[in-house]
């Protein structure tokens, strides 16, 4: 049986920044990374952009080349998965019947894509899109598609609306809820994406039921609560995703939606620390509430406070949550989360396609959501690290920079 002194469970942002800052901190032990998929870590975000659009080939998508995980001398178990952990022995197994031996487990599994449970599910032609195959499975069908359903107005949707749409693709959009990015943006900006939308002709469908997936073999329309059938020749299914964390719980974490871990990462398990999307932890950007952050950020700055904890420099996680999204020629830049705001401030004309949406809190500023605005994302990060409480009228006048409101 192998054994490693840190074995990495996810070879995603989490799991490739553990190792490189293990090292970076002249961590010497053996370090591995069990991934599920053939490919060394890459950049998950640019699948639903720029590489469906194929604006970027793959190898521009590495984490790293491969011969840095050679030079950092990290052991790549790619193509498995781990199905089981027991702690009391300080081991995992793999689908493959190996056995796995660790000094410290770093769990950074992420998620899975979830499914929709509708009749047609699984007819040829529906996607979702989470990983590298997936995205090639879809670029495959898309040159004999003219028609395109996207299941969910959330950022995977919309960018790939975006995306197919720059493809000359006919796409319409179906959300269950009554506007686009409900769960993570104010009113205004739902509204100012759903025009931009529909400016590039997308076919946006609010409040709207999804019934199920028509076709014989393979997919060929969506018919809607209503009994419309919507024609399609690809679905894309965008609704979240399950954190992976099964073989965690079984082994007796704590947790249910996510794994919790505490202000260094650790789970309730001995050696056991957890990162990324599966980790669900108490955030102070979320008044405390536990959350899992979906974010290249949350991922790289856990694995950060990980590493540092393994070398003995251990600090609690308290970093500033930011998120960013490209569709068409908008790029959105969050920082901060927004939900339990009570108030919003829109700074900036909405119909230049360059301004700020700021979010409060009994008077503090909570959260920016920037399009087209890379100075107010840029300086409003401390208004949000901070919690600041500055007058609604200022914050408004885009002709004091926000770096003049925190000096005041």
């Amino acid at each position: 049986m192998l054994k490693y002194d840190v074995l990495i469970v996810g070879a995603g942002h989490g799991g490739a920044q553990a190792a490189i800052a293990l090292r970076q901190a002249k961590f010497s032990g053996s370090i591995a990374i069990v991934g599920v998929e053939p490919d060394l870590p890459y950049e998950r975000p640019p699948l639903s952009k720029d590489y469906l659009s194929r604006d970027k080939s793959f190898e521009r998508l590495l984490i790293r080349p491969p011969e840095f995980w050679d030079q950092r001398e990290v052991t790549m178990l790619l193509g498995r998965e781990v199905v089981s952990v027991n702690p009391a022995e300080h081991l995992v197994e793999t689908d493959r019947g190996e056995k796995l031996g660790y000094g410290i487990l770093i769990w950074a599994a992420g998620g899975d894509a979830r499914r929709i449970g509708c009749g047609g599910h699984d007819l040829a032609g529906v996607h979702t899109l989470r990983t590298r195959a997936d995205a090639d499975r879809m670029i495959a069908e898309l040159p004999n598609v003219s028609r395109a359903v996207i299941i969910g107005g959330g950022y995977i949707g919309l960018e790939a609306a975006a995306a197919l749409t720059k493809l000359g693709k006919r796409v319409v959009v179906i959300e269950a809820l009554d506007r686009v990015l409900a769960r993570v943006a104010g009113e205004p900006l739902s509204r100012f994406f759903e025009n931009e939308h529909r400016a590039h002709d997308v076919d946006l469908r609010l409040n709207t039921a999804v019934d199920r997936l028509e076709g014989v073999g393979t997919v060929s329309g969506v018919r809607l609560a209503n009994g419309e059938v919507v024609s399609a020749q690809i679905v894309i299914v965008g609704i979240g995703i399950v954190p992976s964390v099964g073989p965690l719980i079984e082994a007796g974490a704590e947790g249910g939606n996510g794994v919790a871990v505490d202000a260094q990462c650790r789970t309730s398990l001995a050696d056991v620390f957890a990162i990324g999307d599966c980790a669900l932890h108490a955030n102070r950007f979320a008044d405390n509430l536990p959350i899992r952050l979906e974010s290249i950020q949350n991922a790289h700055d856990q694995a950060m406070v990980v590493a540092n904890t393994i070398v003995g420099n251990g600090i609690p996680y308290d970093a500033v949550p930011w998120f960013w999204s490209n569709q068409y020629d908008l790029k959105l830049q969050t920082i901060g989360l927004s939900m339990g705001c009570d108030d919003l401030v829109v700074r900036g004309d909405m119909t230049t396609r360059s301004f700020s949406i700021i979010y409060l809190r009994k008077g503090r500023v909570i959260a920016l959501d920037c399009v087209n605005a890379v100075r107010d994302y840029v300086q409003g990060k401390r208004l949000v690290a901070e919690g600041l409480v500055i007058d609604r009228c200022l914050l408004a006048d885009t002709a004091i920079p926000l770096k003049d409101l925190i000096a005041s």
